[in-house]
């Protein structure tokens, strides 16, 4: 009933809604393919065709040195003539790039006499068919069509999938084929077989191989033929970023769509999370500042259960993994356990921050040096650390510091720093309600006296601050308001 109800939503959609064309792929290893014309338009569609095994025909009485060297490169077949039909003769398909609608039209009405699909550049309305914007990973290929109204979006389009696509999926795909006979023999079973397969194409077999190790892949890949239940765990450390979903690696968008659990902080976006696989487990450690709902080393126990029962894991952390994110914890925990682990880094809430405000974390003559710090040291009795880069001229990023910006601020005019250097502190990072307030240091500690600033924050303290674009940002120290007395 189902079934029927789905066809039926399909054939009531609008015209509009449907394609006029059906995707298909031709064969055309070792088959002519000719291309008609003289200049650039020519030699695009040779350079196409290039990344195929066709044997490439081009035909024309003179070609340009594009042309030319577009057929040197890809080692085609030049025939010096004016077109005629008879070079379309066994021709799995035609190019007509002649530039000149008459003389594309009679490539093309020659074509359809003998029977031979027809494309003429930009010219869609007589076309048999339509070149796509192509991705090539051999064996596999995506190819991207706007159906001639669009060719600017297709490109784009395929710019994103070439992005996702690592340039190993190729190989990914040949490792396959070699394992496709034995796996049908040894696995009857058809669901566990696509079990397998779905393990070979998202756990440590691709892992491996899009990492280099293809010798390591192999082996994996018999290891899991040889014995399904045991395929182990693994974890990846991802970085988040500072909560904007375009600023999310595509390497971590690509492994939230394998995992079978993510492992996520509070400050990960529901809308991040969201990105997982539709059937992932999500758990939710909740760690915020002054409200840890799961203390670390139950979640380093948890990384190691899970991987221990063979699931693929992402442990989703904001920002950074390696950059105040406790990584080393979980590293250490998943070393001892056993488990494989890999680190994906991510945007850091500095970089957010200064690419937000255009702050110039190091600036020539100004600013050479650039430290991350956390105001949780602030609180001591004795100068932070790193303190005294910040009083020799360096950028000082502070996470963590709203709490106990008075501190900072306190400690390091003891210390020496001028009270008019540069402060900017910014409130939520790239996500849509970030806020961004300037001073200087003098003027730091109200940051603590503003319940109001209440996400988290980000102060840039240095020289190089005063070379940021903070016009439109809020005073740190809001002048007061004062009403006029009645008359």
């Amino acid at each position: 009933m189902a079934s029927r109800r789905s066809q039926t939503e399909k054939a009531r959609k609008k015209p509009e809604d449907r394609l006029d064309v059906f995707p298909a792929f031709m064969k055309v290893a070792g088959r002519r393919v000719v291309v008609v014309g003289h200049g650039g338009e020519a030699a695009a569609k040779v350079r196409l065709l290039g990344e195929t095994n066709a044997e490439i025909v081009v035909v024309g009485q003179e070609i340009d040195h594009e042309l030319q060297s577009a057929v040197d490169l890809f080692s085609a077949t030049h025939i010096a003539e004016d077109f005629k039909p008879r070079h379309l003769t066994d021709a799995a398909m035609v190019f007509s790039a002649r530039e000149d609608w008459d003389l594309d039209k009679a490539v093309i009405d020659a074509a359809r006499i003998i029977g031979v699909p027809a494309n003429a550049v930009d010219k869609p309305e007589i076309c048999d068919f339509y070149t796509g914007a192509l991705v090539n990973r051999a064996p596999i290929a995506v190819a991207i069509t706007s159906t001639g109204v669009g060719p600017v979006l297709a490109r784009h389009i395929r710019a994103r999938i070439e992005g996702m696509l690592p340039r190993s999926t190729g190989a990914l795909a040949r490792l396959a084929e070699s394992f496709r006979d034995a796996a049908s023999k040894v696995i009857s079973d058809g669901n566990l077989r696509r079990n397998f397969w779905a393990r070979f194409f998202s756990g440590s077999v691709a892992t491996n191989l899009y990492a280099g190790r293809a010798d390591v892949a192999r082996a994996e890949a018999q290891r899991l033929l040889n014995s399904m239940a045991d395929e182990p765990g693994f974890v990846w450390l991802v970085g988040a970023g500072p909560g904007a979903e375009d600023l999310l690696t595509l390497r971590a968008q690509r492994l939230l769509q394998e995992a079978d659990v993510i492992v996520h902080d509070a400050l990960v976006p529901a809308d991040v999370v969201a990105m997982g696989r539709r059937d992932a487990e999500r758990i939710s450690v909740g760690k915020r500042k002054g409200a840890h709902s799961v203390p670390q080393s139950e979640i380093c126990d948890l990384l190691v259960k899970l991987g221990s029962e063979g699931l693929k894991v992402v442990r989703l952390k904001a920002g950074d993994p390696m950059i105040f994110g406790r990584a080393a914890e979980e590293m250490e925990a998943l070393r001892a356990g056993g488990i494989g682990f890999e680190i994906v880094p991510g945007v850091t809430a500095a970089f957010a921050a200064a690419a937000s405000a255009q702050i110039p974390l190091t600036l020539r003559g100004v600013a050479s040096n650039l430290v991350f710090a956390t105001g949780h040291n602030a609180k001591s009795e004795t100068l932070p650390d790193w303190a005294g880069l910040a009083l020799k001229g360096a950028t000082v990023a502070v996470y963590m510091g709203r709490t106990v910006a008075a501190s900072v601020a306190d400690r390091l005019i003891g210390a020496g720093m001028t009270p008019s250097t540069p402060v900017a502190v910014i409130e939520n990072a790239a996500h849509p309600d970030e806020r961004q307030f300037a001073g200087d240091l003098s003027e730091l500690a109200v940051l603590s006296n503003r319940p109001e600033i209440d996400g988290p924050v980000l102060i840039v303290i240095g020289e190089a601050v005063g070379h940021a674009a903070l016009e439109q940002a809020e005073p740190l120290a809001p002048q007061p308001v004062f009403e006029s007395p009645r008359a």
